[in-house]
């Protein structure tokens, strides 16, 4: 389906025939990338590349424009031909930025190997230049990662590195430039292309568990969160070319990493403020509905959210790859109101379409079958157990290394491997709290209460069990933690706290689910921050990272706890002011 519908397929990524020769000036540059951009919100996606096509030979933001959505593509299909059209139009882009940039005669490239400093005396195009190389040059690092070789990830870091090394440069720029060059039309653009390279870099640092941030800081990264923020927002509300670009980085921070990577304390408020503008200018555009839906969603407002996945889907049929995304929105609004045959149909959409990651999807979608009668799952044609045997070999690596989602998933997917298999209790329930799920759905009590009901249900055939099989503990185990976690979403804490006590005491009999006990006694900690006891949520924390290692989705839980420090006040979440400079 994508390749039938992919815009890459429309355009001719070779042919220079129809380059235009003449040379364009940068303010003209400008305002032709702005309507590309336009199109490309008003999901005219072919015609804004084949408007910035012509020039990306001539013009260093019509090659960066042109690259950009091309990147995006790749990176909502990880088609190979896809990334490799992406890589393409990325070294294409750094050749004709390049063309702009100061020339540096060779005892100055050698010094500035030793004693970095910003360059001074650029012309205005040659601060565009570098502006736009050091954008080019991180989307090309991040593409090289994808390279499954340790020279891939090596050639990745040392293009970050030198990325921000030039943001930096543009920063410093920003600052000793003069009044009239200020005044001039070009320099709002120069400024917010700054604004969203600075802000990016220290907001997705600050991310990093504390140790892992004074490696970059001693490296010479900037970790400061809310110089991060500050510059995202500035550069959000400015009339510049990447004013979309610091809204997306500031729409995805608050409705989706806070929620998989942080507590799930987004800041919704500011996410609708920020989306207002171009809710008002492009009412049909397919990314900006898609963020309404998002919103609506972590709301708790599912219904809603899903009219709006369903808008999204409809306004657009060139980039089929939006629709993948709302699928699997989809998928969960249905899963949160456990109407699984509902969830089961985008699930199943996601395995024909998309190739995301298919582990992922046929887990899911085995997991949502699992919560169906058998007879209903015997009238859709489906097997369970031959759904969850095909997981493991659809894994995929990236730089070399296992996807850590994928690999929990083929792990729970192991039981079905045997002649005999031992089916998991409630797959799609447990899957949801790894996404942080229920911080989702606590937003509605009546829906809670409905998990609660069915994981008790779930419990109580567990506790009937005449054989009980080898997995009969950590299954039970599993079960507690959900339920606690929705006790404590209804405010029922003492219930919720006798339930992860349950887990933790049952560590040492454990024998399959090693993420459990550490998960648990995280959410153990959230509970003590509910009740007011911040000095024994940070203790529990900190016991965590202190004794548990080796389990499934480990680094996702460090992130987490990270965040939760963050929220508490604690120092070991926070460097010392000399480390935290831009």
């Amino acid at each position: 389906m994508e390749n039938q519908c992919s815009s890459l397929q429309q355009v001719d990524l070779n042919g220079d025939h129809d380059e235009k020769s003449v040379e364009m000036n940068l303010e003209t540059a400008l305002k032709e990338c702005s309507t590309a951009l336009d199109l490309f919100l008003n999901n005219r996606f072919t015609d804004a590349l084949e408007l910035l096509k012509p020039r990306k030979s001539q013009s260093m933001y019509h090659a960066m424009g042109y690259s950009s959505m091309l990147v995006m593509q790749a990176g909502m299909t990880f088609d190979p031909s896809d990334m490799d059209a992406a890589m393409t139009a990325l070294t294409d882009s750094l050749h004709t930025c390049e063309k702009f940039r100061k020339k540096t005669g060779i005892m100055e490239a050698i010094a500035s190997l030793w004693n970095r400093q910003p360059v001074d005396n650029l012309t205005e195009e040659e601060m565009h230049a570098e502006l736009c190389y050091a954008e080019v040059l991180l989307q090309k690092a991040a593409l090289t990662f994808l390279d499954e070789s340790i020279i891939g990830f090596i050639k990745g870091g040392m293009r970050i590195r030198n990325s921000y090394q030039i943001y930096k440069d543009c920063q410093a720029m920003a600052k000793v430039t003069d009044e009239m060059e200020k005044h001039k039309n070009t320099y709002v653009h120069f400024r917010g292309g700054v604004s969203m390279g600075i802000g990016s870099f220290n907001l997705m640092l600050s991310l990093l568990p504390s140790r892992v941030l004074r490696l970059m800081e001693f490296l010479g990264f900037s970790g400061d969160r809310e110089m991060g923020l500050s510059e995202l927002r500035a550069g959000a509300a400015s009339s510049s070319l990447r004013s979309i670009l610091s809204t997306l980085m500031l729409l995805m921070f608050h409705l989706y990493i806070t929620v998989i990577l942080g507590t799930g304390e987004g800041n919704l408020t500011e996410a609708e403020a920020l989306l207002e503008p171009y809710t008002e200018k492009f009412p049909n555009g397919a990314l900006i509905l898609f963020y309404t839906a998002r919103i609506a969603l972590l709301k708790g407002n599912f219904t809603f959210a899903q009219e709006k996945f369903l808008a999204c889907i409809a306004a657009q049929q060139e980039w089929r790859q939006i629709h993948h995304l709302c699928y699997w929105e989809l998928m969960w609004a249905y899963s949160f109101e456990q109407n699984w045959r509902e969830a089961y149909r985008y699930a199943d959409l996601l395995c024909k379409e998309s190739k995301w990651s298919q582990a992922i999807y046929v887990f899911q979608k085995a997991a949502i079958l699992s919560m169906l009668p058998e007879e209903e799952v015997n009238k859709l044609g489906e097997n369970v157990v031959d759904l969850f045997r095909q997981v493991d070999g659809l894994r995929l690596t990236i730089a070399g290394k296992s996807i850590p989602t994928e690999k929990f998933a083929a792990k729970k997917a192991q039981r079905y491997s045997s002649s005999n298999p031992v089916k998991l209790v409630i797959p799609a329930l447990e899957m949801m709290y790894v996404w942080n799920g229920f911080t989702i759905v606590g937003k509605r009590p009546e829906l809670t209460e409905n998990i609660l009901m069915t994981l008790e249900k779930a419990e109580e055939k567990l506790r009937d069990e005449s054989n009980p099989s080898e997995y009969h503990l950590d299954d039970h185990c599993v079960i507690q933690l959900l339920k606690g976690l929705c006790l404590r979403q209804l405010g029922r804490l003492v219930q919720a706290e006798s339930c992860f006590t349950y887990v933790i005491s049952s560590e040492s009999n454990l024998k399959h689910d090693n993420y459990l006990v550490p998960f648990t006694k995280y959410e153990l900690g959230l509970l003590y921050k509910q009740k007011g006891d911040t000095e024994k949520a940070i203790t529990m924390m900190e016991n965590i990272k202190l004794n548990y290692k080796d389990y499934h989705m480990e680094s996702r839980l460090h992130f987490r706890i990270h965040a939760a420090l963050n929220t508490m006040g604690s120092n070991t979440a926070k460097l010392p002011p000399s480390h935290t400079a831009a």
